[in-house]
């Protein structure tokens, strides 16, 4: 059968392939789920079958945006704590948290999807990491989400085993047995994992933290995970508490700790990073050990401003993440290319610290990197898998910057004209097509309400 081509022309395009290429306008071409040609001037002639012609005038095309880190089922616990660092955060929040069931999950989940895919993501990532006893099929719920709405997405299957009475921060109700979680990540991986090439959907193994995971834990899924072949993925250096807590009751800092359990290799990736010295920076350059930056959520909860620059010029994979929405409530993943961009300008480095090209690589091929996905997507390149968003740069938002990876990047947040997953529209004229947005809005909302009236003993 011949392919279906979709033609998108007169369009600036920034590739983000391995020399930068861009052209001030120019075309790609979508044959079925692949990117056929991308290219300077018209679209070749003589094409057949095309389904869709796009006129990309006072456009910008990037490859889709890959998230890193997330959190979705905090979609509906968004606003609270709002001015607490990390560990009383979660100590306020866990209590509210535990109590989160399916429907909970499935509504916070589309929300939190929604929100990402309006703005520019094409590749979705998730770390769930509570498992209430009787609280349905959380993990399920997510995967279900996505699929509904026809994004790319890896799913952590996370756990908790380290509570109070162990002398972790969750309270004991809120965490699960070893045994329990190392089989239920298993069971997560046989069920779901899809290996393939083009796969939309791909599952990690993601204890959560130090202070929330034993020793053992941390060793078993490590083990699992490489018998299975699937990545690794936990939070890692968030705070100045964190290394204290890795201090005292192991006798190392986090990265230490990670690599004497196995925590540190090319198949796996932490949130955070932020406190990082220069020998925990060459023990992620060595082992190609990923880091998936969350400017706003570290800014949000007072963690810090990770040295990204610097583990850039080490040639660590570096991604962004959204982050949980409790502790980065926009939801958004474009508007950290941004932040990204203008926070790391007050460490060290200053205006040096990172440009406007090199914030787009980490929200593209840098996220495809941490992701093990680098050669199916994050850049325009014949043969890649047709994941890509039309930028619209010609309004009053944008309109008189010249530069329009400058627009996009140091620029109000740019409406999606076009958005496709696997070569399939999911975003038009910057509305979902895939799911009604006020159906959404309404369920989240509801359920918000109902988990708010549960925590609160009604």
């Amino acid at each position: 059968m011949a392919a279906q081509r979709i033609v998108i022309e007169n369009c600036a395009i920034a590739t983000v392939d391995a020399d930068d290429t861009e052209y001030a306008s120019g075309h790609v071409v979508v044959a079925d789920n692949r990117i056929e040609s991308v290219g300077p001037g018209k679209a070749p002639e003589g094409l057949e079958d095309v389904l869709r012609r796009v006129d990309g005038t006072g456009h910008l095309v990037t490859p889709g945006l890959v998230n890193t880190h997330h959190h979705f089922y905090q979609w509906i616990t968004r606003g609270l704590a709002q001015d607490s660092s990390l560990f009383n955060w979660l100590v306020a929040l866990y209590p509210v948290w535990a109590r989160i069931d399916e429907p909970m999950v499935h509504a916070a989940a589309r929300g939190s999807l929604a929100m990402m895919v309006r703005g520019g993501v094409t590749t979705a990532f998730d770390h769930h990491y509570i498992f209430p006893q009787g609280a349905g099929d959380l993990l399920g719920a997510e995967i279900r989400a996505a699929r509904e709405m026809g994004v790319r997405f890896t799913a952590a299957r996370g756990s908790m085993d380290r509570g109070q009475s162990d002398g972790g921060l969750p309270p004991d109700f809120a965490v699960e047995a070893t045994e329990a979680a190392l089989i239920a990540t298993e069971e997560a991986i046989d069920t779901y994992h899809d290996a393939s090439s083009g796969s939309m959907l791909q599952i990690a193994a993601a204890p959560c933290s130090p202070f929330s995971v034993s020793t053992d834990l941390l060793r078993e899924a490590a083990v699992l995970a490489r018998r299975k072949r699937v990545r690794l993925h936990t939070h890692g250096s968030e705070t100045v508490e964190e290394e204290k807590f890795c201090d005292e009751l192991f006798g190392m800092g986090p990265t230490d700790y990670f690599e004497s359990t196995g925590w540190l290799g090319e198949d796996v990736w932490m949130a955070h990073c932020v406190h990082m010295n220069d020998s925990d920076i060459a023990a992620f350059a060595r082992t190609k050990t990923g880091v998936a930056h969350c400017p706003s959520s570290n800014a949000r909860l007072a963690a810090g401003i990770a040295r990204v620059p610097d583990m850039l010029a080490a040639g660590i994979p570096v991604g962004l993440g959204v982050d949980g929405t409790a502790s980065n409530e926009s939801g958004e993943l474009h508007t950290e290319l941004r932040n990204a961009l203008l926070i790391n300008r007050l460490g060290d480095r200053r205006e040096h610290a990172l440009n406007a090209r090199q914030a787009l690589r980490l929200g593209t091929y840098g996220g495809a990197q941490v992701l093990g996905r680098a050669g199916e997507i994050g850049s325009l390149e014949a043969g890649k898998l047709a994941d890509l968003v039309l930028w619209k740069l010609d309004g009053i938002g944008h309109s008189s910057i010249a530069d329009p990876v400058a627009a996009l990047v140091f620029g109000a947040a740019a409406p999606v004209t076009l958005s496709l997953i696997n070569g399939r529209p999911v975003v038009e004229a910057g509305r979902l097509t895939t799911a009604d947005e006020d159906a959404i809005a309404r369920g989240a909302r509801e359920q918000a309400r109902r988990l708010a009236r549960i925590a609160d003993g009604g």
